[in-house]
């Protein structure tokens, strides 16, 4: 016979048996020596694991190993009387149950664990008292009928089932208690049981007043240790009749008409209490997962919903209710089933003890049976709904929970479908307001105000978006842009349209050849979206049909250049008249092979520009004609603020949430006049950059900036002597001073722009531009039809 081999750590080692178990379990391996031995083994026999463990198992034995134990080595298990022998020498007839199962150690091996109850237990938890306890608390309906048919014992169930006490009941017949026709033949069963009839089977209608509900009775003759019959054991199971089923099934219908009419996650967990609330439970709440923590759960009240006549519940809807995880609300979130619970379960008797919020549910409203029912839909729970029975007599059941579990999925799919909805609409929300500017950024051109106003459509917010970038001297750049379609992957792409725009007008190109480049982006866009685009994604995301104004204006020459992809025209308001500037209509970005054409005009100081997206033009209920009189009727009063400004064109034009995104850009213009600018035009001779820098010094003590003289000097030295040695004649230098900031430019006809590069040692030159980009905020090249003019932008002291 093969041994199990056994490591000198496990020898030495005993089987764990939780506290209190007082359980023997002796291991022995198969050549019959004693691997394993438990604190109970120890009580049982008297032996200390180290005086056993390795020893050969034959020496606890009072008798030879005899035909028991030679049939217990070839069955899987075996149970019999065993004669041990105490470590004091006397004997033990003992119960033995016997496993055969594979040896931990090796594959292939086997070896024996005996198992036995220990002796001398404490009288609290050991032999009649126990039982009579296990019965009395037993939640089946369950009763012991004497000779004379009268009670004995009831259980807690039958107690329950009948709302009557045991001391009440006990010395009754079944038809003193109850004197229905049904407890009539449940005791003809009785008596058949008594006279030798063997077990009885019967199927009744106990309560006419509740024909929803048939009782199957099992009826057990019991005998004493004479064999004598002495009394019947009588357990009842309560099965839902025709009509009960046909309830249930109608209260199902119901629910999937009046649970999940709206998208208000509030209302939808109220109509789940109203569907359940007085037909199928007296008591429901519907409690939300609102944050995790540990050790609990945080559940934020949605719903609740009490029968008449039942005491209130104290937590309203929008209260915050913190629960343990072995209550039955966390256990069923945390195990994503629903259960079913009596009052008198350890875990309700827990919760209503350490839980002060529970009391409300178990003890003051009278609960005697609880149903908790996660919120799951999606692979995702969310939320617990609590059923009670507190003036129905008859608890909860499997087929109770099954319905409860049906209209907690029906509630579940509807709220986590209108959850998902907002987190889009949220995110959405939240992508578009990170993308569009929360600050307008500083600059002297213009006075600007801006509004965006959000769709009232499910379908989420759209793309459309607005921007102000600051550009080389004093030049400011305003964006309009709507992005076709709604939703995250819409916003996304004005985002990466955004970005694209602010990319091509930091290179200062006029705006045609801006949206010319733009246009080649979105074909690339297009072409990469659609190789990874999923078909059942509907949400534009390419950017093709992308709308978009681009316009520059020139505080020192009032001029106002722009151009449109699809877009309608901005308006301009002077001198109290409004007009649409003529800029011509270009196509939507994305379609390509079309080109864009620019249009300039001068503006007086204070013109009044409006850009906007054509969600203003097209609120519901009126034609683009009346959109149109209503916007220039508002633009054309006066009003004190550009905001007043803003909000009179919203206020008269939307009488409701629009069904399309707006955004609205209002600007006045300024203009810097001659005294705040200086232009000469230099000889081509590298002895005039001397001239030159007299010329930007004499300029700045006019201009009461003499402390920038030192940086102007360095910078304009640079500039103009890379015209002469690089560029092409004529040259011309020009100084702009605004509030905060000091302009350098260097114009010259050669289209050939300067670039910083790194000088080696022994270099001669480059390192002026290294210089300049030092020495100032900024600096860049601006081209024009003809030449390029090299700018370089000092930021002024507030002195």
């Amino acid at each position: 016979m093969e041994r199990c081999p056994t490591s000198p750590s496990k020898r030495a080692q005993t089987h764990v048996v939780p506290q209190g178990a007082h359980t023997a379990a002796v291991t022995v391996d198969e050549r019959g020596v004693v691997t394993g031995w438990s604190d109970g083994a120890r009580v049982l026999l008297g032996y200390a694991p180290a005086e056993i463990l390795g020893q050969r198992a034959a020496r606890l034995l009072a008798e030879p190993a005899g035909g028991a134990w030679r049939e217990a080595a070839g069955v899987p298990r075996w149970s019999g009387t065993a004669a041990l022998r105490h470590r004091d020498g006397h004997r033990l007839d003992r119960d033995v149950l016997v496993h055969r199962r594979p040896c931990g150690d090796r594959p292939g091996g086997r070896e024996w664990q005996v198992v036995s109850a220990v002796t001398g237990l404490p009288p609290a938890a050991a032999g009649r008292p126990l039982g009579e306890w296990a019965f009395d608390q037993s939640p089946w309906v369950a009763a012991v009928f004497d000779e004379g048919l009268r009670l004995v014992r009831a259980t807690a169930g039958m107690q329950r089932t009948l709302s009557l006490a045991e001391g009440t009941m006990r010395g009754l017949r079944l038809t003193d208690i109850a004197p229905y026709e049904g407890s009539a033949e449940a005791e003809s069963g009785m008596r058949r049981a008594l006279d030798g009839g063997g077990t009885q089977e019967l199927r009744l209608r106990l309560d006419p007043a509740e024909p929803e509900h048939d009782w199957h009775v099992r009826i057990v003759p019991l005998a004493d240790s004479a064999g004598r019959l002495r009394a019947v054991a009588l357990t009842a199971r309560s099965e839902p009749s025709e009509q009960l089923v046909r309830q249930r099934m109608l209260l199902l219908s119901e629910a999937g008409v009046r649970i999940g009419t709206t998208s208000d996650v509030q209302r939808t967990a109220r109509e789940l209490t109203d569907v359940a609330v007085p037909a199928f439970a007296d008591i429901c709440t519907v409690d939300l997962l609102d944050t995790p923590r540990p050790g609990g759960f945080v559940f934020r009240r949605a719903a609740l919903r009490s029968a008449p006549g039942t005491p209130p519940l104290p937590h309203l809807s929008g209260d915050v209710l913190h629960c343990p995880p072995w209550s039955p609300s966390g256990r069923s979130l945390a195990e994503g089933r629903g259960a079913v619970y009596s009052a008198g379960d350890a875990a309700v008797t827990r919760w209503a003890r350490e839980d002060p919020r529970a009391v409300a549910w178990v003890r003051e409203s009278g609960v005697h049976s609880v149903m908790a029912v996660p919120l799951r839909a999606a692979g995702v729970t969310f939320g617990v709904a609590l059923f009670g029975r507190t003036r129905r007599a008859e608890p909860f059941d499997a087929d109770d929970l099954w319905l409860a579990e049906q209209l907690a999925a029906r509630a579940a799919t509807s709220i986590h479908g209108t959850e998902q909805a907002v987190r889009q609409h949220t995110t959405t929300m939240t992508l578009q307001r990170g993308l569009v500017p929360r600050r307008l950024p500083e600059q002297a051109a213009l006075d600007i105000a801006t509004r965006c106003v959000p769709s009232a459509g499910r379908n989420g917010t759209g793309g459309d978006w607005f921007d102000v970038i600051p550009l080389s001297g004093t030049r400011v750049a305003l964006v309009v842009g709507d992005v076709v379609g709604h939703g995250t992957r819409a916003a996304a792409t004005m985002g990466r349209v955004r970005t694209a725009i602010r990319t091509l007008a930091d290179v200062d190109l006029p705006p045609d050849e801006l949206l010319s480049h733009l246009d080649d982006l979105s074909d690339h866009l297009a072409a990469e979206d659609a190789g990874a685009a999923d078909d059942t994604d509907d949400e534009a995301a390419d950017g093709v049909g992308t709308t978009c104004l681009y316009a520059v204006y020139d505080p020192v020459t009032r001029r106002l250049a722009a151009a449109r992809a699809g877009h309608p025209p901005p308006a301009v308001v002077t001198a109290g008249a409004v007009r649409f500037l003529d800029v011509p209509a270009g196509p939507p970005l994305g379609l390509g092979g079309m080109p864009f054409e620019s249009y300039e005009t001068e503006l007086p100081e204070g013109s009044l520009i409006a850009l906007y997206t054509n969600g203003l033009l097209a609120p519901g209920g009126q034609g683009i004609d009346d959109a149109l009189g209503k916007m220039f009727a508002a633009l054309a009063r006066p009003a004190q603020s550009l905001d007043s400004v803003c909000d009179r064109v919203l206020t008269s034009m939307l009488t409701h949430r629009p069904h399309d995104d707006i955004a609205l850009l209002v600007a006045r213009t300024r203009a810097l006049h001659a005294d705040r600018v200086a232009t000469w035009e230099l000889p081509f001779d590298l002895a005039a950059v001397a001239e030159a820098r007299r010329l930007a010094t004499e300029q700045l003590a006019a201009w009461k900036l003499a402390e920038a003289a030192f940086v102007t000097e360095l910078v304009v030295s640079e500039l103009v002597t890379n015209a002469f040695r690089y560029g092409r004649p004529p040259v011309r230098l020009r100084l702009i001073h605004d509030d905060h900031t000091l302009t350098s430019e260097v114009f010259d006809s050669s289209n050939t722009a300067p670039h910083m590069r790194r000088a080696h040692t022994f270099d001669e030159g480059g390192r002026g531009l290294l210089l300049v980009g030092r020495l100032t905020r900024r600096w860049g090249t601006r081209h024009a039809g003809t030449g390029k003019t090299v700018w370089a932008e000092q930021l002024l002291s507030e002195d």
